[in-house]
């Protein structure tokens, strides 16, 4: 596993583990929760954005894990697993905020091409990603965090609606498993945010209306 790192934690900082971290609400979370004392292991595949992630938490204090992977890579989720067990033991809190945005289109006109990365990352790598995090989550009575996005019938959004439904209904089905054993699985619906994913969307709304990521990062953090 490739890494990067800051100053490592102190034996007293909680591990939170963001899957998605390099933009929108996963940054914004991983900048919270640095903020707030926890160490971040922020993974994406966008190596760049991730490297601009660790500036502004180092600028405020904080402490990252930097980890450039693919989760759509089994062998690279099953490496990061055993390093974050080696390493810290477990996790204290796992985010996931990675998605496949596929472009809007008639459920007439859905494109394999369109469809089989959101399959995959959407439904197939949270599917990856569940067993090999659960153990890690345990090992520290932590949480898991999903995030709604609920578009699931609407016009045109077909395959992005589909997939992100199919990955919520894992969610609630792992929610429901572990009310008795743990860890605990909350998840939670945004208020709409100014994210890249949501102009490919809407790309003529006002996003002057929207909740800024910062905000509902803080919200969320807050709740824990």
């Amino acid at each position: 596993m490739s890494t990067v790192t800051t100053p490592a934690p102190q034996d007293t900082k909680k591990i939170a583990l963001i899957t998605g971290a390099s933009r929108g609400l996963g940054s914004a979370l991983a900048e919270e929760l640095a903020k707030a004392g926890w160490h971040v292991m922020a993974v994406a595949r966008t190596v760049g954005a991730l490297e601009e992630l660790d500036d502004r938490i180092q600028a405020a204090g904080g402490t990252a894990t930097l980890a450039p992977l693919d989760i759509n890579e089994r062998e690279q989720m099953e490496h990061l697993a055993s390093s974050v067990g080696a390493r810290w033991g477990g996790v204290d809190l796992w985010l996931h905020t990675a998605i496949h945005a596929a472009p809007l289109t008639p459920a007439g006109h859905i494109d394999k091409s369109d469809m089989e990365p959101s399959i995959k990352l959407n439904i197939a790598a949270t599917a990856t990603l569940i067993p090999l995090i659960e153990p890690l989550l345990r090992a520290k009575s932590g949480t898991a965090m999903f995030f709604d996005d609920d578009h699931a019938g609407e016009k045109f959004f077909g395959t992005y609606g589909a997939t992100k439904a199919a990955q919520i209904a894992l969610a609630r089905s792992w929610q429901r498993e572990s009310e008795k054993i743990g860890p605990r699985v909350i998840i939670d619906s945004p208020a709409p945010m100014p994210t890249a994913v949501r102009a490919r969307f809407f790309p003529g709304e006002d996003r002057s209306a929207l909740t800024d990521c910062r905000v509902e990062a803080a919200r969320i953090v807050a709740s824990l």
